[in-house]
């Protein structure tokens, strides 16, 4: 029972709907939620600090809905034990953002207040003159809104909520607040356990200096790096360590331009090689780093094995297009290799839909990234114009059609018009992109590369598997997907129909039973190719173009830049050839 002084902080990361209108969760979830643990952290600060009173304490539940059904009316008769309380949807994004206010429905009618925060509130505010539809709605149900961060400004919201005065829109945008010594994002190990190989997060830093026209990062949260203090990081590690947790991912949207990545990482380094200490990560950043005296080679001895990578495509029209200037073509493959060499397995972002994109040439490129760079996987995404973007605001101004329904902005629908192809082409075109890249015949040269740098290739199997799996079994993007697909008849989107039991459950069985036969024979075909790969070494005569070290191979060879030659300043190829003759 809760104290009839007190006050119940509900915190809920909300997943969304299927395409049967099915809410997406799991019984273990691919990646926590970085923002959950945020407002932990702040909350519990809150509760050490008193900010309702000296005799009013703060209570805080957390759900992660990717992998926990979400007990509604337990939460509703939970909070009739207190004096006051609030129902508070954080990191909410585009395509979260309808079932947010689908179960802020269910707490409104029981008179419980409700504020949804994250990227979709926040960059409709910063981009846009007026707040659009969907948020109108949603304030006109009596859903307060949060834009920007919410270091420093929580207490007065905590303090509206007991006083029972939530505002219409709480907007903190364009602060940017420096994050040394705030309080540290922390998810307890209830919540870390439902995520695969008990994986935790946390933001090192936020802001990214590029202008990349897709990205809402810069309009939200900024242009300019603010960091968290290595004190700050090692006192994250630390407190999940004594949970059992160690391995983590990074979440800022590129660490390599953290302004304080060295001596986090540095710090790093020391708690494993000085106190031993079982930690690694998973970080983001961009094609650039690997020029970054140091950078590389610190990440590796940090536990950075898993790096992520926006190589997003590779027509330099379409890069200039969108403004990710810093990407150059001709770096991808030293890029990748300077990686491999230490040992990391990587992984990349592809985007499917910029304007010059054909069927063709996306299958083009596809197959010229499968034979000339030493990729370990590669994710495919639309372009999408997310609230929050430049590309969105554009189309808004230009009064061009998007996709109304804000569920299928999750980077795997089209949501947009194209120059080239239909929409169903283009859609098409974004599921042929994912069989391409994982062939068995790739995923055994995947394979061979791995082995041949040393890597654990049980490892990158795995990997292999997840992603390829994901996508080809369940239908579904390897960022939203899961251990275990949890499908609750009852939690069905608003506006479709309840379907009868008699029909439900039998064929839900029927789904999990032809999963499990479909799982078992792939990974069955991924073992056969593994014990390959282990029983026939490739032979020093077979030559693999992505693992020729750069400055042993002339870029002439490359169809990476026989392709796209007309793209590229004649210096820089005149630069890089003349460099490999003098080497």
């Amino acid at each position: 029972m809760g104290s009839p002084k007190g006050f119940l902080l509900v915190l809920i990361k909300p997943s969304h709907y299927d395409d049967d209108g099915y809410v997406i969760q799991w019984i273990r979830s691919a990646i926590p939620s970085n923002t959950l643990a945020v407002l932990n952290g702040l909350a519990l600060d809150c509760e050490a600090r008193k900010v309702l009173g000296e005799d009013v304490a703060i209570d805080i539940d957390l759900y992660d809905e990717t992998n926990t059904v979400i007990p509604i009316r337990s939460i509703i008769r939970k909070m009739k034990g207190y004096a006051s309380g609030m129902v508070g949807f954080v990191g909410v994004q585009t395509n979260q953002f309808p079932r947010a206010v689908d179960l802020a429905d269910h707490f409104l009618k029981a008179n419980i207040p409700v504020a949804i925060g994250g990227f979709h509130v926040s960059g409709s505010v910063a981009m846009l003159p007026t707040l659009p539809r969907d948020l109108q709605a949603a304030g006109e149900k009596g859903i307060s809104l949060f834009a920007g961060e919410a270091e420093g400004h929580l207490d007065e919201v905590l303090r509206d909520a007991y006083g029972g005065k939530l505002k219409p829109l709480y907007n903190f945008l364009n602060e940017g607040r420096s994050l040394e010594s705030s309080p540290s994002p922390f998810l307890p190990i209830q919540i870390v356990k439902n995520t695969f190989r008990r994986l935790s997060s946390f933001d090192a830093g936020r802001g990214c200096p590029f202008q990349c026209s897709f990205c809402t990062i810069i309009n939200v949260q900024g242009r300019k790096s603010r960091y968290r203090s290595a004190d700050d990081i090692e006192h994250i590690i630390r407190a999940n360590l004594q949970q059992g947790v160690g391995r983590f991912f990074i979440t800022d949207d590129d660490f390599a331009r953290n302004s304080n990545w060295e001596a986090i990482l540095d710090r790093c380094i020391q708690m494993r090689e000085e106190e031993g200490l079982a930690i690694s990560f998973t970080a983001q950043v961009d094609v650039g780093a690997y020029k970054i005296p140091r950078f590389i080679e610190k990440c590796a001895r940090a536990g950075c094995n898993n790096i992520f990578i926006g190589l997003e495509n590779l027509n330099p029209d379409s890069l200039a297009g969108a403004k990710k200037l810093q990407n150059k073509i001709w770096q991808y493959r030293k890029m990748l290799q300077a990686w491999k060499d230490h040992g990391c397995t990587t992984v990349a972002g592809y985007i499917l839909g910029f304007p010059t994109d054909t069927p063709e040439s996306i299958a083009r490129d596809i197959e010229i990234i499968k034979n000339e760079l030493p990729l370990d996987g590669l994710e495919f995404f639309c372009l999408t114009p997310l609230p929050g973007s430049e590309d969105h605001r554009k189309h808004c101004e230009r009064g061009a059609w998007i996709e109304p329904d804000m569920n299928k902005y999750d980077l795997e629908h089209v949501t947009m018009g194209h120059p080239l192809m239909s929409k169903e082409e283009w859609q098409r075109t974004y599921r042929n992109a994912w069989k391409q890249y994982y062939t068995e015949e790739h995923i055994e040269r995947v394979l061979y590369r791995a082995a041949a740098k040393g890597q654990d290739i049980y490892k990158v199997m795995f990997l292999l598997l997840c992603l390829g799996g994901s996508i080809a079994l369940e239908g579904i993007h390897p960022l939203e997907a899961g251990m275990f697909r949890l499908k609750v008849r009852t939690m069905r989107r608003p506006g479709m129909p309840l379907e009868n039991p008699l029909i439900f459950y039998p064929r839900r069985a029927w789904e999990i039973a032809s999963l499990s036969v479909r799982w078992l024979n792939l990974v069955r075909r991924f073992f056969k190719i593994l014990r390959r790969v282990q029983t026939h070494p490739q032979q020093p005569g077979e030559v693999d173009l992505a693992m020729i070290p750069v400055e042993d191979q002339k870029d002439e060879d490359l169809t990476l830049l026989q392709v796209y030659r007309d793209h590229i300043p004649v210096s820089h190829i005149v630069k890089q050839t003349v460099a490999s003759s003098h080497r």
